[in-house]
């Protein structure tokens, strides 16, 4: 198969029907085999990191809020934590299987590095564990930055705001000094899930990789400054040089869209290390539900103990992985006295990957989060719009969401739920007084209305013209949406469609909207123009060309007929 588009199909094809993990055994081009889809489902996502590890978070954070300071006692009955405590870390080794091939003659055309999608920039690394070290020895960073092949030694090193590998090197080009870099692939399951964890600036990654494997990171010696990963797959070992930059992208992303092309640093390699047998890990990203929503998923699941014990007053939080984590979070918190709810929302909205959360949801009553139709439902219940609404303009946003007017830059939302409710949601929609232009209009959960109406294109102004309809007077939520059916299809595809299509700032419209000691005071109905606008990135679709390969040569590759396959451009989201 071919690591350009195909493989990529067939991938994509496979986790829609929650099919196995994938070893493509010769790839096009190189003489290593491919991995992928290995956490492609809830079950095998467990599976690779097992249920020590949160059962250790939950004792850590039970001993913790019981036994500060410590009595004799509790230390005895926390014997077992203190044990897993001195197994955390790293430990050197004199060799390891990463080390058993070295050499200087680089050259990445021979890994079965992935193309995605049609209009993807070129080959894209998807799953690198990128190692830096702070210039100043504040610590190391495990982080997972996507790196597009520009040659055979020289990548792309996709260092989003916010990252911890991008913090070194620009403490490193501050000096106009070269950083250097070492990439693993593979491994350890337990070293992707701390590489894509939301931990605190310097907290080091490796420490909770080795409380996920159990025991201590074996590194050995290297060509270059670093120590290897002693269990990694491979090893590119290398530098960033500072103040050079090179166009990367455009790149088929999570949200489900194209990152459009910008300038990164680049990543020069002066060695690859690997197995004598290694074989190259992959991912593929794109629409809900691939591969990385069930890491993050797990990851959430895994770190939720932790949220009290670093946010007080925060008692649950859910980031939507169907809309990419960061457009969409909501949060059960504590209030003790009148408004605390939204210190506990800045709070949320200052804490490390968090604080690129784009629309928040917050309560004080409890509610299962993750059923997110039951969770509208609560907040819309009791939330009074003209005091519980709030939008900051002018701050920064995930440089993956192309919603605000500049990459990096954008708006917040906080929406408020709290006490009693305060209403009974209507259910249905029963009217002959509609605006002109409106389409399907049918309810996605009691109080949210979606509807459709004329394109961005053909009315800019739609969403505010229905707004100030009485039509909708009754309803605290409307969307409106380029593609009703869709949008109401299934809850994967309510979020997906209408939260990773929105700015606050840009996009939410209300009957009438007043200045109140500076506050903007909006009233009900809500209405959110989640239709798509001339500036956002295409959706991601595989090319005809490859999806007909793949159609017809299905038996070839799975000649049992055991694997079912199914629709990649619909995949999990209906």
């Amino acid at each position: 198969m071919r690591p350009a588009l195909e493989v990529a199909e067939i991938h994509r094809r496979v986790i829609a029907a929650n099919g196995p993990a994938l070893l493509f055994t010769d790839p096009v081009g190189s003489p290593f085999p491919l991995a992928t889809n290995l956490f492609g489902t809830t079950r095998r996502a467990a599976l690779a990191f097992g249920e020590r590890p949160p059962a250790l978070v939950r004792s850590a954070v039970e001993f913790a809020t019981r036994a500060m300071p410590p009595a004799l006692g509790d230390l005895w009955s926390a014997r077992d934590l203190v044990a897993a405590g001195l197994k955390l870390g790293t430990r050197s080794v004199r060799s390891g299987p990463v080390g058993q091939v070295v050499s200087g003659k680089v050259d990445l055309d021979r890994l079965p590095v992935l193309t995605s999608w049609p209009e993807d920039g070129g080959p894209f690394v998807t799953l690198p564990l990128v190692y830096t070290e702070d210039p100043d020895g504040a610590g190391h960073n495990l982080g997972m930055y996507r790196l597009q092949v520009h040659d055979p030694r020289t990548t792309g090193m996709h260092w989003q705001i916010g990252k911890g590998g991008g913090f070194h090197h620009a403490r490193a080009e501050s000096r106009g000094e070269a950083l250097p870099v070492t990439v693993f692939l593979g491994g350890p399951p337990a070293l992707i899930l701390a590489a894509v964890a939301p931990l605190p600036e310097n907290v080091p990654e490796l420490v909770l990789a080795s409380l996920l494997a159990g025991g201590k990171i074996r590194r050995c010696p290297g060509p270059a400054a670093h120590p290897l990963l002693a269990d990694a797959e491979f090893a590119l070992v290398g530098h960033v040089p500072a103040d050079v930059r090179r166009p990367e992208g455009p790149f088929g992303d999570h949200y489900g869209y194209y990152s459009l092309q910008h300038d990164y640093p680049v990543f020069e390699i002066d060695h690859v290390a690997h197995r004598r047998d290694a074989i190259y890990p992959a991912t593929v990203v794109g629409k809900p539900r691939q591969e990385d929503f069930f890491i993050g998923d797990m990851l959430q699941e895994l770190l939720s103990p932790l949220f009290p014990l670093v946010m007080p007053a925060v008692e649950s939080l859910w980031s939507y992985g169907e809309t990419g984590y960061h457009s969409l979070a909501a949060a059960v918190v504590r209030q003790r006295y009148r408004r605390e709810a939204m210190a506990s929302a800045f709070r949320i909205l200052g804490e490390g990957q968090l604080s690129l959360t784009k629309f928040l949801l917050v309560t004080d009553r409890p509610v299962d989060l993750k059923d997110f139709p039951r969770t509208l439902e609560h907040v819309l219940e009791r939330t009074v719009p003209e005091t519980d609404l709030y939008i900051f303009s002018n701050v920064s946003m995930d440089t993956l969401d192309y919603t605000g007017p500049e990459v990096n830059l954008g708006s917040k939302g906080v929406l408020l739920g709290l006490g009693d409710a305060v209403r009974d949601l209507p259910r249905e929609f029963r009217t002959s007084d509609t605006p002109h232009g409106m389409g399907l209009a049918r309810p996605f959960c009691a109080g949210c209305l979606v509807v459709g109406g004329p394109s961005w294109s053909a009315e800019p102004g739609a969403a505010a013209r229905f707004a100030a309809h009485p039509a909708f007077a009754e309803w605290p939520l409307v969307v409106l949406t380029d593609d009703p059916q869709r949008a109401l299809a299934s809850p994967i595809n309510f979020l997906w469609t209408t939260f990773t299509r929105f700015e606050p700032a840009a996009d939410i419209h209300a009957a009438r909207v007043e200045v109140k000691r500076h506050h903007l005071s909006y009233t009900s109905p809500l209405v959110i123009d989640a239709r798509m606008k001339p500036p956002y990135p295409d959706e991601l679709f595989c090319d005809p060309e490859t999806a007909d390969l793949v159609t017809r040569r299905w038996r070839e590759y799975f000649p049992d007929g055991n694997v079912e396959m199914g629709d990649s451009d619909r995949g999990h989201l209906d």
